[in-house]
């Protein structure tokens, strides 16, 4: 084989090795999409959660709440996972009567555990168990200083570009009068496209029995993107989504933006 054959012949092979290279970055970097999707995914995860609120008040002005989120999952045998998920929001509250002042501070934390099965049933990957309310509001604008406790569920399942799946809660405080009575319930939807690119919609639906009939339910519609990717050596999940609240409560949010930062673990 003359010099320009083998300059020729190697340079096939090498973009050929680059070809294979992408194309399995780019399978990693979906799967690892769907794991960032996934709330009870075998993996520690750290997202960033950021909510602005628009038009919260009787003055309709703005909120803003950041979720801290981290997802710690505990392996208990050969066949099953806990995975701890935990939010604790910190809140910057706009005034809620005339002359008073914006509170900021930390509001109610919420862990809640899964016992999830390592291997998905039947297609699908589930997991139960409970919900917790801490009071650890540091005023009462930012949350009621009441324990409390509840049932919590996942179950979702995959097929090529999709996962699919809902997340429901409900809790009840402690206190006699069951001043926290609120449910739950995020369903959500993902398509993925090379690259780690995805479409997505996470609803928050929430109930509070508590209030009068016709403040009682927080409907939310939309949806944004996101996109799985390495910042140096560490993989983030971000993301961009909007939501209008079709059904809201008298001084509820009009409408929210939510962003994202995830900073994920894989093993």
């Amino acid at each position: 084989m003359d010099q320009a054959a083998r300059i020729t012949s190697a340079s096939i092979m090498s973009l050929l090795g680059m070809f294979a290279l992408a194309r399995a970055e780019e399978s990693s970097s979906g799967d690892l999409a769907k794991a960032a999707q996934n709330p009870i995914a075998n993996m520690i995860s750290v997202p960033l959660q950021n909510n602005i609120n628009f038009g919260v008040g009787p003055y309709s002005r703005v909120q803003n709440v950041l979720n801290i989120q981290p997802v710690i999952p505990i392996s208990l045998g050969d066949d099953w996972n806990l995975i701890t998920r935990w939010i604790l929001p910190v809140i910057s509250q706009p005034p809620l009567s005339i002359g008073g002042d914006r509170e900021w501070g930390l509001g109610n934390a919420n862990p809640s555990f899964f016992f999830s099965p390592k291997k998905p049933t039947a297609g699908i990957i589930w997991g139960i168990g409970p919900t917790v309310l801490l009071p650890t509001s540091t005023d009462r604008a930012l949350g009621k200083a009441v324990w409390g406790a509840g049932p919590t569920a996942v179950a979702l399942t995959s097929s090529g570009p999709w996962l699919i799946g809902t997340l429901f809660g409900h809790m009840w405080s402690f206190d006699g009068d069951h001043t926290v009575s609120l449910t739950t319930l995020q369903p959500f939807v993902n398509y993925n496209f090379s690259g780690g690119w995805y479409l997505t919609t996470s609803p928050i639906i929430t109930a509070d029995w508590r209030a009068k009939s016709n403040d009682r339910w927080t409907l939310p519609i939309g949806g944004g993107f996101g996109r799985v990717f390495k910042i140096g050596e560490q993989p983030v999940n971000m993301q961009l989504a909007a939501y209008y609240n079709a059904i809201t409560p008298s001084g509820g949010a009009s409408w929210q933006i939510r962003t994202q930062i995830q900073f994920l673990f894989p093993k």
